[in-house]
């Protein structure tokens, strides 16, 4: 499975993706306890860590504003997974309760404010790039109203994550497409960990790798796309 960035170093040399690939998973609906307690940790040292602070303020969410703007977005209901994250545990609420994958990595971007998005292996049809959006695009949001249109394509010169069908996320890490989601019947995920300038990549991959071992029984394999590794293969 090849992961390109080639499309995009030029413009954001400092954006580096750790590409995981997961096998083995064993994925529960319900939230496990010990999981449940770790994350209530870690939020509570999130609330601890940038509860005082703007988010603004906080590196690595500045990291992502910045980068949004080099390729169009200014306006503020646009933003990167991990604000959407850090933003809401510091107001209070927890992280969502979706299935104990998807829980898993949240609590890795939330903890090291960096954005995390993964796709059942056995949806995607490789090869993967971050690029930017071409004519013919498809993607399907995930969270669009029951009444909408799901068909939702990218606008000219955004950057996005892809496969060889269709875009996975829109707006780099903004929202993932419905058709390649995490659920219980998943044993293979694409994961990838996205860092743009700010943040130890290499400690939050180990974060995830080792969570996984503990609550998923995954086993991964790891590589890491920079500006010098613009294409890498697992």
């Amino acid at each position: 499975m090849q992961l390109s960035i080639a499309d995009i170093t030029a413009a954001f040399p400092k954006f580096r993706v750790a590409v995981v690939a997961v096998d083995d998973l064993a994925i529960t609906g319900a939230r496990p306890p010990a999981l449940d307690a770790l994350i209530a940790e870690r939020e509570a040292e999130c609330r601890q860590r940038w509860g005082q602070r703007e988010l603004s303020q906080v590196p690595g969410i500045a990291a992502w504003r910045e980068a949004y703007k080099g390729f169009g977005i200014k306006k503020t209901s646009y933003r990167s997974s991990v604000e959407r994250l850090v933003k809401r545990v510091t107001a209070g609420e927890r992280l969502p309760v979706v299935n104990s994958f998807v829980d898993l990595y949240n609590v890795v971007s939330l903890t090291h404010v960096f954005c995390c998005g993964a796709d059942d292996r056995d949806k995607v049809a490789p090869p993967l790039a971050f690029r930017y959006a071409r004519e013919g695009d498809s993607f399907r949001d995930m969270a669009a109203a029951p009444d909408a249109d799901p068909e939702d394509p990218p606008k000219p010169g955004e950057v996005v994550y892809a496969d060889a069908r269709h875009v996975l996320c829109r707006r780099w890490n903004w929202r993932q497409d419905a058709r390649t989601g995490i659920d219980p019947n998943t044993t293979r995920t694409v994961t990838t960990i996205q860092a743009n300038g700010v943040g130890d990549l290499e400690a939050a991959v180990a974060d995830f790798v080792a969570l996984v071992a503990a609550h998923c029984g995954g086993h991964c394999r790891v590589a890491i796309a920079d500006h010098a590794t613009p294409v890498v293969t697992l």
